[in-house]
């Protein structure tokens, strides 16, 4: 007799970015590594508990594109204020900006490219093709 198998509820798109569940399953299989590990921000080539093959997607560098352009200006925005009200040296600005950008960006990268993978999965986004006018017809 085959064992009762619980039903898995798919996990919403921000739970799947922030903790790395896969869209399918829910299992934290969504990446190859750790939060702090090399891999990162890599994808698992599938899920090792439901088996869904990761490689289909395209996530591709759109995530780093958006995160660079708003973290960019959030960053920027606050330089300004703090440069206008404390007036504090060059120096100082860079210590405090260039790793605050550099950590913002990589660090928020395993989050961004987990939702967009969690959305494609949920859209069942798939590769473009553009229709011939005779492939209508039939």
């Amino acid at each position: 007799m085959a064992e009762p198998t619980t039903p898995t509820i798919a996990p919403t798109i921000a739970q799947a970015a922030f903790r790395g569940l896969c869209p399918r399953c829910g299992q934290p299989h969504l990446f190859a590594g750790p939060l702090l590990s090399k891999h990162m921000a890599t994808f698992a080539d599938r899920c090792a508990a439901c088996g869904l093959d990761f490689t289909r997607f395209n996530v591709g560098d759109g995530p780093a594109a958006f995160l660079t352009l708003i973290l960019g200006t959030v960053i920027t925005i606050a330089a300004i204020i703090v440069e206008l009200t404390l007036h504090p040296p060059l120096w100082l600005h860079m210590l405090i900006w260039l790793p605050l950008t550099a950590v913002g960006v990589v660090y928020s990268l395993r989050v961004a490219k987990g939702a967009l993978m969690a959305a494609e999965y949920r859209n069942e986004a798939r590769e473009g093709a553009i229709a011939r006018p005779e492939d209508e017809d039939a």
